[in-house]
């Protein structure tokens, strides 16, 4: 008999707060607002509870968690360098194992950065928020 121990409604919660993140801060920093809608409608790191249920078990959240970490955190990186490209592709591999879509080589960023305008992004979160 093997025991498996179940994802924690925590970890999914955390699994959709690292995907929002993706959204707010590190896709605006790439890609113009229209791109990134674009990125919604083809459901990229779309999740629903069927995903959820693929990755169920405590190891599995724990993976996806991990790679959407490190996506970010290379991605977040001031110096992106492609010493970095190898561990990005593993960690989308691992997304894509679990049916998240998530549809860019490590080129799209490098190129996206030096084409981006420092505009202001739709997608990112507000600094503060005026209450009337």
């Amino acid at each position: 008999m093997k025991i498996v121990f179940a994802s924690t409604p925590e970890q999914e919660e955390e699994i959709k707060v690292l995907i929002e993140k993706i959204y707010s801060t590190i896709f605006p920093n790439y890609f113009p607002d229209e791109e990134i809608k674009g990125f919604v409608e083809l459901d990229v790191l779309h999740t629903t509870s069927r995903h959820f249920e693929d990755f169920g078990t405590l190891k599995e959240a724990s993976q996806v968690i991990v790679s959407l970490q490190t996506i970010i955190a290379i991605l977040d990186s001031s110096n992106l360098n492609e010493k970095y490209e190898q561990t990005f592709n593993k960690n989308v591999d691992i997304l894509q194992q679990f049916g998240l879509s998530f549809p860019f080589q490590f080129e799209n960023f490098i190129t996206s950065r030096m084409m981006k305008n420092e505009w202001l992004s739709l997608y990112t979160k507000p600094a503060n928020e005026l209450l009337i």
